[in-house]
Parts: C-alpha cells; sequence; structure tokens
C-alpha cells in the first residue's frame, strides 16, 4: 500500500536464534561484524537501493500531490506498486501552494503533481518538464437535496445564502474567481479556506450553504453533498506532473509519470471522475 505517512511501521522483533559457539579469535570478531551488518541493513531499508528482485531491496520514491488527488492516488500507487515489484510510493498531500513552498525549502522528493499550470510554472528552477495527467471542472456543492435552491453563480451571491470559496493563492481559489468573473457575480464569501477539501468539509458540517470545488471532490462525498453544475466549470483545471531536478529517484519519478498517462491508470481516474487530458 502507499505510504502517505512517510514513515514505516516498527518490526516485531525476532527471536534469537542458538548459534554454535565459535572458537577464539573469531568470537571477538563477531560484535564487529554484527555491527557492520546491521549499519548496510538500516541504509538499505529506507529504499534508496534496488527492486525486490536484486537482493530483496526496495525503491522509495516519494511523491507530492495536490489534496484533491488524494483519493485517486492511493488507489493509483497501490496499483502502480502491484505493477512493479519492489518499488514503494510515499505520498504527501496538500494544498498545491503548500507543495510549492515545500519544494522551495528543499523538502526531498521525486515529483510534484499540482492542480494548476501556474504553480507548476513557478517551480520551473526545482522541477524538469511537466506533462498533464488529468483535467477537473468546477460544481457548486450544496446540502443533499439543495434546500435552497441553488442553481447557477448568481446564487452564490443571493442574500441569506452562506458561501465559502477556496482562497486566491489556491488554485481552486484562482479557478472559481476566474469562473465568478466570467459570469459577472460578485460574492462575499463567510470564509476563504487553505484548500478545496476545506471548502468541501465547511458544506458538509453545514458550516456554508454552499462552496466552490472540483466535481471529483463532491462525487467522492455523494452522500453529503449535493453537486450542481455549472456552465463553464471545467476551464483550464489541469494537474501537471514533473520531476524534480534532484530527486534521488529521477528514473523512477519519470516511470511513475508515464505509467499515469497509462490504460490502467486512467480507466481510475475517469472512475473517480476526472477527465483526460
Amino acid at each position: 500500500m502507499p505510504d502517505t505517512t512517510g514513515t514505516r511501521a516498527p518490526r516485531a522483533p525476532r527471536r534469537p536464534s542458538r548459534r554454535p559457539r565459535v572458537a577464539g579469535g573469531a568470537a571477538a570478531l563477531l560484535p564487529a561484524a554484527l555491527l557492520v551488518l546491521a549499519a548496510l541493513t538500516a541504509a538499505c531499508g529506507g529504499g534508496a537501493l534496488g527492486r525486490t528482485g536484486e537482493g530483496g531491496r526496495t525503491t522509495t520514491v516519494t511523491v507530492l500531490a495536490a489534496s484533491s488527488l488524494t483519493d485517486v492516488l492511493t488507489e493509483a500507487g497501490t496499483a502502480y506498486e502491484e505493477e512493479h515489484p519492489g518499488v514503494r510510493l510515499r505520498l504527501s498531500f496538500a494544498g498545491s501552494q503548500e507543495l510549492a513552498a515545500q519544494i522551495r525549502q528543499g523538502a526531498p522528493a521525486d515529483l510534484v503533481v499540482t492542480a494548476d499550470t501556474a504553480t507548476m510554472g513557478s517551480l520551473r528552477d526545482f522541477t524538469g518538464p511537466s506533462t498533464v495527467i488529468a483535467r477537473n471542472r468546477l460544481v457548486i456543492a450544496t446540502a443533499p437535496g439543495n434546500p435552497l435552491g441553488i442553481g447557477a453563480p448568481g446564487d452564490l451571491a443571493r442574500e441569506g445564502v452562506k458561501t465559502v470559496l477556496a482562497a486566491p493563492e489556491v488554485p481552486a481559489g484562482r479557478y472559481g474567481q476566474r469562473l465568478l468573473e466570467r459570469h459577472g457575480v460578485t460574492v462575499h464569501p463567510v470564509s476563504r479556506e487553505p484548500s478545496v477539501r476545506a471548502v468541501l468539509s465547511k458544506v458538509e458540517l453545514g458550516e456554508a450553504d454552499a462552496g466552490l470545488v472540483y466535481a471529483t471532490d463532491a462525487a467522492a462525498s455523494a452522500d453529503r453533498v449535493e453537486a450542481v453544475p455549472v456552465p463553464g466549470g471545467g476551464a483550464g483545471v489541469r494537474y501537471p506532473a514533473a520531476p524534480l531536478k534532484d530527486a534521488a529517484r529521477p528514473g523512477q519519478a519519470s516511470d511513475l509519470i508515464a505509467w499515469l498517462g497509462s490504460g490502467p491508470a486512467r480507466r481510475l481516474l475517469r472512475e473517480a471522475g476526472f477527465l483526460l487530458p
């Protein structure tokens, strides 16, 4: 399974096995040899060397990805690991602006997937060429049954409607602002959230009547929110992926990005409600 925490569960200690006595000077050398072996084992345990078929060692690829990809990339990561024995993915999800900040601060990672091309463009000094792996669209999330009868962006500005939007530095916030401008709507939100998942949570908890979210997030919470389609909601919502220039595993990073454009990965993206590039 993909590791979303970046840590491994500790292994249960093994029972000491009975060993034959080692006579003379060999006995004195044994502890030192075991220390060397332990150090080599620890170095390999971080996933830095080889594949399972090469001495049973594992390669760990660290992926930074936009929070709206959490569900689908977790599932895709499992499929990728099954197809690539000995390769383990360490997945870390956050808002795209947070991912960019982590990369600029030198966070160790092999590749990044953002929720917009603007954020990826701002990282050109840190990444290789990017590839769009999926697209998305915006919808209006409301309470189940849409009790306020919200049917268009203009309804988000109605008196008495508590609307929540993503912050302007977040891709979903920029997409949402452009959409509202195209429809000639000015909204005064009750809050601006740091991620699209946070917007969705406000609607789920009843702290807001409506919010602009990605269609995939609304679909994943279909039992807690209702999705209202928005004309033009899919304009420009793209997910580019790129390897980092200082990646510890550049080959595996490029391989994973290529795999995300393959048939199995595209099927998972479609099933999760994403649009293909």
